[in-house]
């Protein structure tokens, strides 16, 4: 058994080996010492100072977008296994496999009302996430 773990742990200590290795060389290497300077320690991202601080309060509407899409990506994941394997779960579990997927169905129906409820998929001008929805 433990024969068959060697081929990974040779590979996991030349990978650990080489990283030292890089890391002890490019020290040795450096022709001058570290200077930390306030430049250095100043925030730059793509060649472009920063015009304006980075906290900054986000609106709701993002965090709804992103449960939306996890929502979707939830449905999606049981929802497609469950159409392949249709005929075949129908002929051993009955009429069972069918009221599960209904009673799903009917959960997520529920979610999108809610989200539609709250204001999610508008994408007009209102502002409505400014005071939690209606």
């Amino acid at each position: 058994m433990a024969e068959q773990f060697l081929p990974v742990l040779i590979t996991l200590a030349v990978a650990s080996l080489t990283a030292a290795a890089i890391l002890i060389l490019a020290t040795l290497v450096s022709q001058r010492p570290r200077q930390d300077t306030v430049a250095k320690r100043d925030i730059y991202e793509s060649g472009v100072p920063l015009l304006d601080t980075a906290y900054k309060r986000m609106s709701v509407k993002f965090y709804l977008v992103a449960l939306v899409f996890v929502l979707l990506d939830v449905e999606l994941a049981f929802l497609y296994p469950w159409a392949v394997t249709y005929r075949e779960l129908l002929a051993k579990h009955s009429t069972v496999i069918l009221v599960d997927m209904l009673c799903f169905m009917a959960l997520l129906a529920v979610a999108y009302a809610y989200l539609w409820r709250k204001g999610v998929f508008d994408w007009g001008g209102r502002k409505r996430f400014a005071d939690g929805g209606e």
